[in-house]
């Protein structure tokens, strides 16, 4: 009789596991209608020949990364009624937010992760979704925040691969020069043409496409990251910022918190940087518009008195080329990626910079374009 029952107990065993298995291999897909307008927030200077940046605030949501022919769907009708206003040709730099590559983590995932709650919810779903990827992560994961590391470094291979795909796509379907954002990724590094994962720490990279769709240079990693995602992403002393040559001039980027350090742009004016981008994110419906408070907004170790009511108002004050002493630069975007995943809002207010004059989108919901004549 025992060993029946021992018998009985072993076969439900396999028989639920083989069910769990299955489970795991479905990916149903789900009708999804996405808001493709896009709002012309900001229109500053004179068309000319010497080309424009064009930063694109993106308003995302979790399912528009179910696949990333629907994330193109949306980013291609952004670009596409920005071409139909004349505002993209052959001298276009296009400026993507902080982390639009990040969330390819979440791609090809069941309906029950998009539908989720909260962003905990939905990283629970992500790992029993994948439970052997993610308890292979799990052990190589470094830094003090485990988890985090191993939700990125599980999906790693496949988002550097999706965001080469999508990104250097998009730069070659419109013939620009494209910004892409940013991705957190393990020790990324460009090899043949190819964007490449290591082995190594996770770190939050922007890589700029050119109009043939191939990346330019190697990824630029954050020097600075932020308090947020500290305790999983590791911050690149020794790589310094790269200056990148395209049609419209001289070319770099400060991602996020970076841009809020004097030493950076003391590094690009050297190089004789012309044009300084910045794809940031920050995190909360209100942030934006709150009492700026330094021991929750300011970048570590920025040294900077930021004479500011709100985080807003810092953000306008001490980056791009009107903080003080100015950069050198004749021009500047700082783009902020807009949306709602689950129960984490955004805020942000993109802005375009030009000869110390700054010029703010005034508006806060939607997406919008935001373009600047050089």
């Amino acid at each position: 009789m025992r060993k029946f029952l021992y018998l009985c107990l072993f076969s439900a065993l396999i028989a639920a596991l083989g069910s769990y298995a299955l489970w795991t291999r479905e990916r149903p897909g789900a009708h999804y209608l996405s808001d493709l307008r896009i709002q012309l927030a900001v229109d500053q200077g004179t068309p000319g020949d010497h080309g424009n940046l064009l930063a694109i605030q993106a308003e995302l949501f979790p399912t528009d990364y179910q696949s990333t022919e629907r994330l193109h769907r949306k980013l291609a009708a952004y670009l596409q009624q920005a071409r139909d206003q004349g505002l993209v040709n052959a001298k276009t730099v296009v400026v993507l937010p902080e982390h639009i590559g990040t969330w390819l983590m979440v791609g090809g995932e069941k309906n029950e992760l998009y539908q989720a709650r909260t962003q905990r919810e939905a990283m629970n779903w992500l790992a029993v979704s994948n439970p052997l990827p993610f308890l292979k992560a799990l052990l190589g994961a470094k830094g003090q925040s485990r988890l985090d590391d191993a939700y990125l470094r599980m999906k790693a291979k496949k988002m550097a691969k999706d965001y080469q795909l999508l990104f250097g796509g998009l730069a070659r379907e419109f013939q620009v020069t494209l910004v892409a954002g940013s991705i957190i990724l393990p020790d990324p590094s460009v090899n043949q043409g190819q964007l490449q994962i290591g082995s190594g720490a996770l770190y939050n990279s922007s890589l700029v496409f050119g109009s043939d769709g191939l990346p330019i240079g190697q990824p630029q990693r954050q020097i600075f990251p932020e308090r947020a995602t500290g305790g999983f992403v590791r911050g690149d002393t020794r790589q310094g910022l790269q200056v990148i040559d395209t049609p419209a001039g001289r070319l770099g980027v400060l991602i996020g918190s970076d841009s809020w350090y004097p030493d950076n742009y003391r590094q690009l004016d050297r190089q004789g940087v012309q044009l300084v981008v910045a794809p940031a994110f920050i995190k909360g419906r209100d942030s934006w518009k709150q009492p700026l408070r330094r021991e929750r907004d300011m970048p570590p170790a920025a040294n900077l008195q930021p004479e500011a009511q709100s985080l807003g108002e810092a953000w306008q004050r001490l980056t791009l080329t009107s903080r003080a002493p100015q950069s050198q630069a004749s021009a500047g975007v700082n783009v902020f990626l807009r949306g709602q995943f689950w129960d984490q809002g955004s805020s942000g207010q993109s802005f375009v910079c030009s000869n110390g004059q700054t010029f703010v989108d005034q508006g806060n919901h939607g997406a919008r374009l935001l373009n600047l004549w050089l």
